[in-house]
This record gives structure tokens, sequence and C-alpha cells, in this order.
């Protein structure tokens, strides 16, 4: 009979790195810590750095399981939007989902594609998977239904702000600001006689765009050449607009364009009509869709509106309510001027 092998000597185990471990390393409080690695917002950047460089180096991993056990949460959120074919709403959902990623949260993401009936189908499967927020990003920045104040989970509006702005959280592109900030830019290069082509009027975007661009002017003891010219969004109506502007105010020095395509449509009128850009007419747009902008002859000067950097705060917001810290209204977004070859000083 062959003898039992002997048992090998008890070993003791490596403890598991804890929070507590990153937190004296990092040397911040075991909260701070977690806030750090949660992606909460009121932990400032260079102790998020410093906390996270910890973590990686004893090698931490969240026990994602045990804390949501212990806060009642599954670590799960919901993403609903009307458009996910749409340029506007992918980048808003990306930055939301690198926050998302940051604070450790699985994503459910859904298409409702503009139908109300498929929407409350969605909101209902997601709360059935127990959810623990959820954000809604709209296709455009018109004020849409509320999904109620009934709802078992916090809720955030992005892009399209909610109508009821006494209960829910909405973070929106600021569109005014936006007009305000293109027409400043114009007359930073020195032009003065601007006319505004832009798309349909049914669109707040459009009229709060328009608006801003004629206070702009205002303030500046001006006026646009002409009022707003309302159409649709294709270059074929910035080629037409683009060639009435011309016959009726030869001398103008400046477009400024509701989107990209409408604006690569004046540009081709332009160049049709024997007008250099920038040299004799700036030319700029909305959206800063690269597809058109990069391949505008020449690159086209347009304004972009954060769409990742609104879809980033709105996670943190999300994350902020689950916590308990809710607030209410609509916070608006800066743009930011991309400045491409169709516009440049005079002189």
């Amino acid at each position: 009979m062959t003898p039992p092998r002997p048992r090998e000597p008890n070993r003791t185990r490596a403890r598991a790195t804890t929070l507590t471990d990153v937190a004296r390393l990092a040397g911040v409080s075991v909260a701070t810590a977690s806030k750090a690695l949660n992606g909460r917002t009121q932990v400032r950047a260079e102790t998020r750095a410093r906390v996270q460089e910890a973590a990686e180096q004893l090698s931490f991993r969240h026990n994602s399981l045990a804390r949501s056990l212990l806060a009642g949460r599954t670590g799960t959120v919901g993403l609903l939007t009307s458009d996910l074919d749409g340029r506007f709403s992918i980048p808003i959902l990306m930055g939301a989902e690198d926050a998302f990623g940051a604070g450790r949260a699985a994503v459910f993401l859904c298409d409702a594609r503009g139908d109300a009936i498929r929407e409350q189908h969605h909101v209902q499967a997601l709360l059935e998977r127990r959810v623990d927020g959820l954000i809604v990003v709209g296709s455009r920045t018109d004020p849409r239904p509320s999904l109620g104040r009934e709802l078992p989970v916090p809720v955030v509006y992005a892009y399209a702000p909610s109508a009821d702005t006494q209960e829910d959280l909405s973070i929106v592109p600021d569109s005014v600001g936006a007009g305000q900030m293109a027409v400043g830019h114009l007359l930073s290069c020195g032009r003065s006689r601007i006319a505004h082509i832009t798309g349909e009027p049914g669109y707040l975007a459009a009229r709060e765009r328009a608006d801003g661009a004629v206070e702009a002017m205002e303030q500046a003891g001006l006026r646009l050449l002409e009022e707003p010219l309302y159409g649709n969004w294709s270059e074929g109506w910035g080629r037409a607009a683009a060639t009435m502007l011309l016959d009726r105010h030869p001398d103008l020095d400046a477009l400024l364009c509701g989107n990209d395509q409408i604006a690569r449509g004046a540009l081709d009128t332009l160049r049709e009509r024997g007008r250099s850009v920038p040299q004799e007419v700036a030319v700029m747009g909305f959206d800063n869709w690269h597809t058109v902008t990069d391949g505008a002859r020449p690159p086209l000067t347009s304004v972009d509106h954060n769409l990742q950097e609104i879809g980033r705060l709105a996670a943190q917001a999300l994350f902020e309510a689950i916590d308990g810290l809710t607030r209410c209204g609509v916070e608006l977004q800066p743009g930011r001027v991309v400045i491409r070859g169709s516009t440049a000083a005079l002189g």
C-alpha cells in the first residue's frame, strides 16, 4: 500500500488590498478615496489622480457586488435615446458612458426611435432590471415630455430638456450663447456686413441661435443685413440662400449658417460667384460635424456644442442624484468656436 502523501504546511493567504490601504497610500480619507474611484465631482483632479495611482500601485479592484449590496443598488444605469443613429446623441452617449465607466457602472442602452409607446416599454423594462437611474437623451433641443414624477429612480435629461423644470434636471447646450459666440468671432475678424442663413423655424435651436446672433449684433451697435433666412438643414438651401443674399447684398462680408451643411452649400455658391473665402467673405456654421467641416473648401469654422461634455455632466449629475444630491431646472452648457480656414481677419 502506498503511504499517504504528507500534507503541505499551511500557507498564509495574502491579504486582499482594501480601500483603506489605497486611502493610506494616497494620504486621503477613505471617503475621499471612494469618491475619487467612483467618479464623483467633489474630488479635485490632482487628488483623484493620486488615488487612482495608489489603486494601480496596490492592484486594488472594487468589490462592486459587496458595495452594491451594502448600498441597496445594482450598479446599473439606463441610457434611453430617441436617435441612436444621430450625430448629436452619439457623442452625448459616449461622454456619459465614459463617466459611467469611471464609476464602475454597467449600462443598458435603449433606442426609442422617437416613439412614445416604445419609450415607455423601454422605461418599464429598465425598471424591471432594477437600474439605479436613467439618462434620457433627445434628438433635438426642443422640450420633451417628462417621464413623470412617480419613477422610483432619479432621471437626468440631456440635450432635449424635460418640460417639467420644477422637478427634473436637464443639461442642454446654450443655443442663444452659441449664436452670440459665432457673431462675436466674426466681429473679431473685422466683419460687419453679416447675414444669417438657418434651418427650419420649427426647431428651437434654429430660433435660439438666430436670437443670439441678433443680440450680439445689437450689442455691437450693428444689425444683420436682413432678418434671418429660415429654410431647411441642407446644402441645397445653403446654395439657394447664399445666391439670394449675394444678389441683394453684393458687399456682404460674412455668412453665418445655422449648421455645417448649410455652410458648405454657401461655400459652393461663393466659389461659383468667384468670391474668395475668407478674404472677401467669411463663412461659419454650427455643430462642428467633422465629416462636413474637414472636407469643406476651405475647411469650415464652426461652433462645437461640447456634446461629450454634456453627456459626462449628465452622468455625474445622475451619480449625485443616486447618492441623494438632487437638483432641478435647465442647466445650459457653453460651446466653443473651432476656427478653421473659412474665417480670418480682414487686411
